[in-house]
């Protein structure tokens, strides 16, 4: 049996970086300073992240009740070995996050750059929030925090295309989150008289099973971050923000914890056995799987490189969401560690996608011929984040893949095998080819220069992010542990 502790310190870690907006706002006319806040606050949540890891990876979970809202259900912190996973992965990635914002805001002389990294600090405390909620109520709470606390994020330009992308990332993800997932909660506290999260799930085995399809259909497609077809047009859409923004949503912040919540309720409220008993694994599998395949053919064919990664992280998500649908060890653990593996990956690609902007002011793939003569450290991560997202070694990506089709195996959905494989040849198609033309591609007269990377703080990031997923491939710990953990072996 688990043993339980109190402790603040997941309170500490979440309301650090909320805490920061304070100095960060109060020191606008001091950009350095306003920046040594944000540094200040990741270092301390890593270390308080530490913190947890020797009880969590003993079995201990650390919890917190902040109140009492109704009979049996709270407002409630519980630290687990997935959640710590997924605070680690945000935590962790923030820091060079911020010090890519500061070569890429200074290097384009950026408007309302206080406000940006005031809003970015919130926005990792609703992540946290999110990874240590102890149930719904809870993960619902910190799912809007977050919801509200990016949109400044998303129109920060403030022009008219801004304004349009944020009105539809608002729209989206207010209205799937009020419109499905709180009518889903108060349906199953009505039935369950609970919202707390149980590795065996909190539905009785006498629950119709046309309840618990309509109940799965509200929770998957109300949490939108994760980003399903046809619930996913927000995020494309999004790109319209500072490329910052964009290695926020894509890779750190909300679409890991859209797909973080679904496998929450996957997990913790329905449970791996209910959902195949009734079959509702096969439900989970095909919605994922179509999103898959066609997020990776519309990839395909945008010239846009943040379209193309953002198409491309609407599939790499829902690899995510078809590993827990496996209803197998091997699935749920190689999902688990997707959220890893694809974070550091696909920032890296992002933060390219910037870096390369900065440099030269291009953000169409067609204009990128023989820039990797001109930025190779740029364009050298951007192949190592290629591997990682196409699951090829010596890159971490590598290593979730593997695990996700052994669960396809030992599951018997041979079907989603198929899925997988066939993703990953489209991966490749629309990533290679970036590569080769950047490289070996013979560049326009005015393009043949010396070589010109991005300000060394947009480069840093990204070389750093970039051997990240190398050593993961090599050294997955602690987050194939946390995982492993998380999945009971």
């Amino acid at each position: 049996m688990t043993q339980a502790v109190t402790s603040f310190t997941p309170v500490a870690i979440v309301l650090i970086s909320a805490l920061a907006v304070i100095p960060i706002s109060l020191s606008g006319r001091k950009p350095n300073l306003r920046e040594f806040w944000t540094f200040l606050a990741g270092f301390m949540k890593l270390a308080l992240l530490y913190t947890l890891l020797d009880p969590v990876m003993h079995g201990i979970r650390v919890e917190w009740e902040l109140c009492q809202v109704l009979p049996g259900l709270s407002l409630q912190f519980r630290v687990d070995s997935f959640g710590l996973l997924f605070a680690f992965v945000a935590c962790t990635l923030w820091i060079p996050t911020s010090l890519y914002c500061i070569g890429y805001m200074r290097g384009l002389n950026e408007h309302a750059q206080t406000r940006f990294f005031a809003c970015f600090a919130l926005a990792l405390s609703a992540t946290a929030g999110v990874a240590f909620a102890g149930n719904l109520l809870t993960l619902y709470v910190f799912y809007e925090i977050l919801s509200l606390s990016t949109f400044p994020l998303v129109a920060h330009h403030q022009d008219s295309e801004a304004r349009t992308g944020g009105r539809k990332y608002l729209t989206y993800l207010l209205g799937t989150s009020i419109g499905f997932v709180l009518p889903a909660m108060i349906i199953t506290y009505q039935m369950t008289g609970t919202l707390e999260f149980s590795s065996l799930g909190i539905f009785s085995d006498v629950t119709k099973p046309g309840s618990l399809l309509v109940l799965l259909l509200l929770f998957l497609f109300g949490f939108a971050k994760s980003g399903l077809m046809p619930f996913h047009s927000w995020l494309p859409g999004a790109m319209v923000a500072p490329t910052p923004v964009s290695a926020l949503l894509h890779a750190v912040a909300v679409v890991k914890v859209g797909v973080f919540c679904n496998l929450r309720v996957i997990t913790g409220v329905f449970g791996i056995e209910l959902l195949s008993d009734t079959s509702l694994d096969n439900v989970i599998c095909v919605i994922a799987g179509i999103t898959v395949i066609l997020s990776s053919l519309i990839a395909l064919t945008q010239d846009n490189l943040k379209r193309r990664l953002a198409f491309s992280t609407v599939g790499q998500l829902s690899y995510i969401i078809l590993g827990a649908g496996l209803a197998e060890s091997y699935g749920v653990k190689g999902a688990m560690l997707h959220i890893c593996m694809h974070a550091f990956g696909k920032i890296t690609l992002f933060m390219c996608a910037g870096a390369i902007f900065v440099a030269t002011g291009k953000k169409y793939i067609s204009q990128m011929v023989g820039l990797g003569r001109r930025m190779p450290f740029t364009f050298g991560a951007f192949l190592i984040g290629s591997l990682s997202v196409i699951g090829l070694p010596p890159a971490g990506g590598f290593i979730s893949k593997w695990l996700l089709l052994t669960g396809t195996i030992e599951s018997g959905h041979w079907y989603m095998m198929l899925v997988l494989l066939g993703s990953s040849l489209l991966n490749a198609a629309y990533f290679f080819p970036i590569i080769y033309q950047a490289f070996f591609g013979t560049a326009k007269e005015e393009d043949a220069v010396a070589i010109q990377e991005a300000p060394l703080a947009c480069t840093l990031p990204l070389c750093f992010t970039a051997l990240a997923s190398i050593v993961l491939f090599f050294f997955p710990e602690p987050f194939f542990s946390l995982a492993t953990l998380a999945v009971g072996g």
